[in-house]
């Protein structure tokens, strides 16, 4: 099984929510003075994690959070990854990386191997398919997965990814059918690819045509909750409530500042079960 198949069956048993462990200090309830601040956020994220598990589909860790703490960021962020992947969800490092050539093959062994090794990372394509070619042999013969910046959830979108093309085609779908074409060589048991791509549910608008256009592509969706993406939108881009994870950080991080009086790992428990209740509602709409 590849880790694409892997992601199907966990949302299939867990439902479709990304807990994304993008960590800032500030985001605690509270630190212990005698601890650094990578500690604190390890010890903050082992209880979220623990308190999790049954109801979140994968975790995904943004690394940038953790870089910015220098080498204690860098040991919180490996010991975060290996708190995660032992529960045995699929894990997510995104990390975007977009170079080519051996860096790209060097970045490939950091994070599908080693003290960051992740199941799954997210790439940028705007140097060509020759930095995201790097990636694979990875995916042959390992079974990782990659999600590809395609359609974001940020407003600056418009700017390159809406681009029209003479063809005819938005900048976007020419990532996206250039990665589909790609991907139809590394197919899983579930009728997805190892190559997926990152698809902003801030809106509905074009959901229909992108779901239609990639059957079998596995999307990561960013945009809910504090970007301002509705579940009605969101299971749009699902395919019959699965085909897809909902990324949400600071709206599970800090689901604690919303519930008085309940502890942070029970609130962000909370909130995705709320959070999973509300996007399957609306793919049993569809």
């Amino acid at each position: 099984m590849t880790n694409m198949d892997k992601l199907y069956d966990s949302v299939a048993k867990n439902g479709p929510v990304c807990v994304g462990l993008d960590t800032e200090l500030s985001y605690l309830p509270e630190t212990d003075t005698a601890l650094t601040a990578g500690e604190n956020i390890v010890a903050f994220n082992r209880r979220l994690i623990d308190a999790t598990k049954g109801v979140a589909g994968c975790y995904k860790v943004q690394v940038a959070y953790y870089e910015s703490l220098g080498m204690d960021g860098m040991l919180a962020y490996q010991q975060t990854l290996k708190l995660a992947r032992a529960t045995g969800l699929p894990v997510i490092a995104d990390i975007k990386r977009g170079d080519i050539a051996k860096t790209a093959e060097m970045y490939a062994k950091a994070h599908f191997t080693g003290d960051f090794e992740a199941d799954i990372i997210t790439l940028a394509p705007y140097m060509g398919l020759d930095s995201i070619s790097p990636y694979l042999p990875y995916c042959k013969d390992q079974g990782k997965g990659v999600f590809v910046l395609c359609r974001t959830s940020n407003p600056g979108r418009v700017d390159f990814e809406y681009q029209s093309l003479a063809d005819g085609r938005t900048v976007y779908t020419m990532v996206g059918d250039a990665m589909t074409k790609l991907g139809a060589d590394y197919m899983g048991e579930r009728g997805y690819s190892s190559i997926g791509l990152v698809i902003g549910g801030t809106t509905g608008e074009e959901a229909a045509e992108i779901r239609a256009r990639y059957p079998d592509t596995f999307f990561l969706i960013p945009g809910y909750g504090a970007q301002g993406g509705k579940a009605a939108d969101i299971a749009l881009y699902m395919k019959q409530g699965n085909g897809g994870v909902v990324n949400s950080s600071r709206g599970i991080l800090l689901a604690w500042k919303k519930q008085p009086g309940v502890a942070f790992d029970e609130a962000a428990y909370n909130e995705c079960v709320r959070m999973r209740e509300d996007i399957q509602s609306e793919c049993n709409k569809l």
